[in-house]
């Protein structure tokens, strides 16, 4: 069974009746963002380089402030997704959902926690996405740390 769509006003998703996803539909998901926020972030990009007279930006504060700026970026793309439907267009294109764990729809805040913990998940070569294979419920480590998790939804007709 899949989980059906929730809103903050709909009751929370049975996620006793939902199902996980598998790793490769995760990574599908997440190739299918990759390419998306690449676009983003060279249109973010823009604006800074053009400020710097389309010169690379060298002194190393500047650098780091840029490098900031793209990562806030890349939050604001994930963020409004999972806060606005639970949805980014990597997952609504592989049916993915992410959910708090509790089944409700997540808030920014809920949406920071997993951001955060998906880079820690993502840092050590990718084990925390891989554990999704070896967890008891199909969970990978940002799952668990930010008390959120992803469930496929339904097909669409």
């Amino acid at each position: 069974m899949t989980a059906p769509a929730s809103t903050p006003s709909e009751p929370p998703v049975d996620l006793g009746q939902a199902l996980a996803p598998g790793l490769l539909r995760r990574l599908a998901a997440l190739f299918y963002d990759a390419l998306l926020l690449l676009a983003v972030l060279v249109v973010a990009s823009i604006l800074p380089l053009l400020a710097n007279g389309g010169e690379t930006i060298s002194h190393p504060l500047a650098r780091l402030l840029f490098q900031l700026y793209l990562l806030l970026v890349v939050f604001v793309y994930f963020g409004w997704h999972w806060s606005h439907g639970g949805q980014t267009l990597g997952m609504r294109a592989w049916r993915l959902r992410a959910l708090r764990s509790d089944g409700h729809a997540m808030g920014w805040g809920d949406a920071l926690k997993r951001f955060a913990a998906a880079g820690l998940a993502l840092l050590p070569l990718g084990l925390g996405l891989i554990w999704c294979l070896f967890d008891r419920d199909g969970l990978a480590w940002h799952d668990r740390l930010s008390a959120s998790r992803l469930v496929l939804s339904a097909k669409r007709r």
